[in-house]
């Protein structure tokens, strides 16, 4: 066999496995292995997609606290027409002292994973301070496209299903610090 015939057989294989690969990560995402959240609320659920490739330590930090039960009885407790509306901060759980919420975490910090992930409607977006590294358990997912957080925050996933429950949550009636007069808890469940 020539050497064009070996290099061409070789390209032909790596093809095929290549093919085949793909077919199999597909069928793996269809057959339900790929990790996704639900965000239930008392105004309806949400589906959250993640993006593993993109932000793989925000990514595993979310499911792992979500199935600690860390995000359960949380509240959404910043609501902002168009722009977005943010949870995950435990500190929500205590009813009566709402000059911490927004302030709490985890216990620990992620290192900023920015990516070429934009922020636009249904975006799912890792909170922080000002310091590119602080962000920890509280995420934003985005009403509106808003460009201008692009490279600046860590985009993980994306809402799938269910945008227009937070469509209902941040139309809700808010204070002057845009926390809601009302409560919105969320339970959080990975399903696979």
């Amino acid at each position: 066999m020539s050497v064009r015939k070996i290099c061409v057989w070789m390209i032909v294989v790596g093809v095929l496995l290549l093919a085949g690969r793909s077919v199999h990560l597909q069928a793996q995402t269809a057959s339900g292995k790929e990790p996704r959240a639900i965000i239930e609320t008392k105004l309806g659920s949400m589906e959250i997609r993640f993006f593993p490739n993109k932000a793989p330590k925000h990514v595993e930090s979310f499911i792992k606290l979500a199935k600690a039960g860390f995000y359960d009885k949380t509240i959404f407790h910043r609501v902002i027409p168009g722009f977005m509306i943010q949870g995950g901060d435990p500190n929500t759980k205590d009813e009566k002292d709402k000059s911490k919420y927004g302030t709490g975490d985890p216990g620990y910090k992620i290192k900023a994973e920015f990516n070429d992930r934009p922020h636009v409607r249904g975006a799912v977006s890792m909170a922080r301070s000002q310091d590119p590294d602080s962000a920890g358990s509280q995420f934003f997912i985005v009403v509106k496209d808003t460009p201008h957080l692009n490279g600046k925050y860590t985009v993980f996933g994306e809402v799938v299903k269910g945008m227009e429950v937070a469509d209902k949550i941040v139309s809700q009636q808010r204070d002057t610090r845009d926390n809601p007069l009302e409560r919105i808890e969320m339970t959080v469940k990975i399903v696979e």
